[in-house]
């Protein structure tokens, strides 16, 4: 067992409740980040390498952070964030627009197949929030993005830039990178913290990136960053069915110090492969896991 952890008071304390989203996202840990935040040690530079949607990021708007994911349309919509946000208001406006004159389905439809013959950040920004429930799904043969168009009104122009100045100033101090995530945690040092978010085992194969993710392999940089002093928190498969099945996980003993459950919600992707009924029967938890 390690020695006793100095957690963080001060800045814990200060943390509140962000719920302003820039991307719509399956998954996102936006409405738990304050306790997931709350289990974080004093640390030096925050890593995040699997961003998707960056809730966590967003909720605790470090001084200095480094951010990554392995999936470029998204991470240029990051960047572009950071280096161009006017750009980036831009790119939504610009198709935003699409709906007045082609109808919403239309218009959802003419971006997807843009992005779908070049896949880009500039039309993933749009689909990101005008498709279904946030389900970022693509075929595993040819990264071909399948999600049909939402239910739901896509954000205005207006209410999309607000949100943009909001993300820009609350990442001010990160710096955002396009990298698989063994190269971003091997670069994290000693008294640094990496907050890792991956795909769900269990369930997320259809999703972005998860055909290609190894969960064991994720264990071993983990042991790795942990042997150099690193702390890692890591979120993944917890229960589902509302608590009646616990995920089982190859999980290595002693690499983990401390383990708990947060209350995700109800299913998303279960409400998606079902057609968008109540689904109180499939309330989700994550396990978050630390190594401190």
């Amino acid at each position: 067992m390690n020695a006793p952890v100095e957690f963080t008071t001060e800045k814990i304390n200060n943390i509140k409740p962000f719920k302003s989203q820039l991307l719509k996202w399956i998954g996102n840990k936006q409405r738990m980040a304050c306790e997931i935040i709350s289990t974080f040690p004093n640390f030096n530079v925050y890593h995040e390498p699997f961003l998707g949607s960056g809730g966590v990021l967003g909720v605790l708007a470090p001084k200095k952070a480094y951010a990554s994911d392995a999936f470029k349309p998204l991470m240029e919509i990051w960047e572009c964030l950071h280096d161009d946000k006017n750009r980036l208001i831009e790119w939504y406006s610009a198709r935003y627009e699409l709906i007045e004159k082609l109808g919403k389905k239309e218009a959802y439809e003419k971006v997807l197949a843009s992005y779908n013959k070049n896949p880009n950040g500039a039309d993933f920004v749009y689909l990101s929030r005008a498709c279904y429930g946030g389900v970022v799904r693509f075929r595993k043969e040819d990264g071909y993005m399948s999600t049909p168009c939402g239910v739901h009104n896509s954000i205005s122009p207006a209410s999309f830039s607000s949100r943009v100045n909001e993300w820009a100033e609350r990442t001010n101090g990160t710096v955002f990178r396009h990298m698989g995530y063994e190269q971003a945690m091997l670069e994290a040092k000693a008294g640094d913290l990496i907050y890792c978010d991956p795909p769900y085992a269990d369930s997320q194969a259809i999703l972005y990136g998860a055909q290609k993710f190894s969960l064991p392999h994720l264990f071993e940089i983990i042991q790795d960053c942990k042997n150099r002093g690193v702390y890692v928190a890591l979120s993944i498969d917890g229960s589902k069915y509302s608590g009646r099945k616990i995920c089982n996980l190859p999980i290595p003993d002693d690499l983990f110090e401390q383990e708990s459950f947060i209350d995700v919600g109800r299913s998303m992707l279960k409400r998606f492969q079902m057609d968008g009924q109540t689904l109180e029967e499939h309330v989700v938890a994550d396990r978050l896991l630390l190594t401190y």
